[in-house]
């Protein structure tokens, strides 16, 4: 395995290399510049030639291979480069709203796991029961809900009319911070990220229970006198988790996506607020940054998925 993981990290390189060109080429042919995203309109006519010269001191005006091989070579350095609007470090800006990001994506993603796969287990356990009919009809409405409705509705039940959950933020102004006060902060949040991943989960694990319900180990176990539930939990359920580990691996990529949005709602200040900023400011270093730290981690969550059905299934020899 450890000659695989290596081969799978040399190959991640030029994949990287080749992204960052994508976005970094993008960027470039996006309307605008940083340079129009800080003038104010409102105060009136710029010269040109304060235009032009705040243009050269970013480095705006060389050639775009060059503008690439600069920010390439500090990237190469571990060096992120400095905002071109708040001149601080993109590595420290990202660095302080990665973990807030990394809190409500990876509790949403342990959220949609649990409820998914159980509730799937159940609804292809009692097959055309009600607790089926149920598990179906709300996960076609979990899916086909956009998600900043589903935020919307739940801040006005939870937040406004039942005064249980605050409305936004990440800690209570003017209060001690407690774990309390934090989990709060997060329960609405997470349960829209977790819901909406939750929902197509429910359906692959029944499909998948439903399979393997029906294959003949599982027939000989219940004729053994095995218990139903352990026939269903012990022979069964890792069987029918091998091809669930797709889908839990791409959720994480998904649910990243997905925050952009919720943070944005909840004032969230995570990764998706940050680049909702960087995009309005145009500020390239930023989004350069933030879209380097996206495609690592989802290379790195294929990589764990392949690693994840080596454990779960001795068959599968990573070479």
């Amino acid at each position: 395995m450890g000659k695989y993981i290596v081969r799978r990290l040399l190959i991640s390189i030029p994949v990287l290399f080749g992204i960052t060109i994508i976005v970094f080429g993008l960027l470039q042919i996006a309307p605008g510049d940083p340079v129009s995203g800080m003038i104010d309109p409102t105060i009136g006519n710029f010269d040109a030639d304060m235009i032009e010269t705040e243009r050269e001191k970013l480095g705006l005006n060389e050639p775009l291979p060059v503008q690439y091989f600069f920010w390439l070579s500090r990237v190469l350095r571990g060096d992120l480069g400095y905002s071109l609007i708040t001149q601080k470090p993109v590595a420290d800006m990202i660095g302080i709203r990665l973990w807030p990001t990394l809190k409500i994506t990876l509790s949403a993603l342990i959220l949609s796991t649990v409820v998914g796969i159980t509730v799937g287990i159940i609804s292809a356990v009692y097959q055309y029961s009600l607790v089926d009919y149920i598990s179906t009809f709300l996960s076609f409405v979990a899916v086909s809900l956009p998600g900043f409705f589903l935020a919307l509705a739940l801040i006005y039940l939870f937040a406004l009319r039942l005064d249980w959950l605050p409305t936004s933020g990440m800690v209570t102004l003017g209060q001690e911070p407690s774990l309390w006060d934090e989990i709060q902060h997060m329960i609405l949040p997470v349960s829209i990220l977790g819901i909406g991943s939750a929902a197509p989960l429910v359906r692959y694990a029944r499909s998948s229970m439903l399979e393997i319900l029906s294959q003949d180990f599982v027939v000989l176990a219940r004729a053994k006198g095995v218990r139903e539930w352990v026939a269903v939990l012990r022979h069964a359920f890792p069987n029918a988790l091998i091809p669930l580990i797709t889908v839990i691996g791409l959720r994480l990529p998904v649910l990243f996506a997905g925050s952009v949005i919720v943070e944005q709602i909840f004032h969230w200040q995570g990764l998706g607020t940050l680049n909702i900023w960087a995009v309005l400011n145009q500020d390239y270093s930023v989004l350069m940054g933030l879209n380097l730290i996206s495609a690592i981690l989802v290379l790195s969550a294929n990589l764990l998925t392949d690693i994840a059905y080596a454990v779960v299934d001795p068959r599968i020899q990573l070479d």
